[in-house]
């Protein structure tokens, strides 16, 4: 009898022991899933986190991590920022290029005017005066004809042929769409960015826009507000 109950009570303790630890195993499974799963999703918490574009439509100064137009350009380092920056500046100048060969077309054609109402008028004279002249007569004739033909020429109005306004369109068209980028690029209100643009229209205009003042085809000062084209 006592050693059947001594069996018995061991074999219950055994049972019991055994059951313990296999709930405690069972217990302790899920903390360490759970734990297992919570650092992997902060780990991957982290790494979504690092090299996502940094965009902000208020004031900022973002240089890495700063993104523009799309996610291709996308600013990793100090150096990729710093030649962001140049090509700004030599994208606002070629906008005050193209705007320049706008203004030299618009002379070429004017001049080419000119001309041809000049030999026309040369062909077909006017009809001199009958009565006698001398010579002080004839160079005051002149002289009246030639202020009165010049003043003719530049006040006469035309209209540019096809091919000449079809060039005049291209080059008016490419002053939209570079301008239309400069503006895109200031909607980011990054501070760098802007000073590049203002950097880059001082010495365009600095650059392109030396030339000589007056005539009837100067608008440079109607050009300092111009947003696109």
């Amino acid at each position: 009898m006592d050693m059947s109950g001594m069996s018995m009570s061991s074999s219950m303790a055994m049972a019991t022991t055994t059951s313990m630890d296999m709930a405690g195993m069972v217990s302790s499974a899920p903390t360490a899933s759970s734990t297992a799963s919570m650092d992997m999703g902060g780990a991957m918490d982290m790494d979504m986190g690092m090299g996502s574009c940094k965009i902000s439509m208020m004031w900022n100064w973002n240089t890495i991590d700063a993104c523009f137009i799309s996610e291709s350009w996308h600013i990793t380092s100090n150096g990729m920022f710093a030649g962001s920056c140049i090509g700004v500046i030599l994208l606002v100048m070629v906008l005050e290029l193209l705007r320049r060969l706008a203004r030299e077309h618009d002379r070429m054609i004017l001049a080419h005017h000119r001309r041809l109402v000049a030999s026309t008028t040369n062909e077909n004279p006017a009809n001199e005066c009958a009565c006698p002249t001398t010579v002080s007569t004839s160079k005051a004739a002149s002289t009246a004809t030639a202020s009165a033909l010049a003043t003719g020429i530049k006040t006469r109005a035309f209209k540019p042929t096809l091919p000449q306004q079809m060039v005049r369109a291209l080059l008016h068209c490419l002053q939209f769409a570079v301008a239309y980028f400069i503006m895109l690029l200031a909607m980011y209100y990054n501070g760098y960015l802007i000073i590049c643009i203002f950097i880059g229209a001082y010495l365009g205009f600095f650059v392109f826009g030396w030339e000589k003042l007056g005539g009837d085809t100067d608008k440079s000062h109607d050009e300092a507000t111009v947003c696109c084209g």
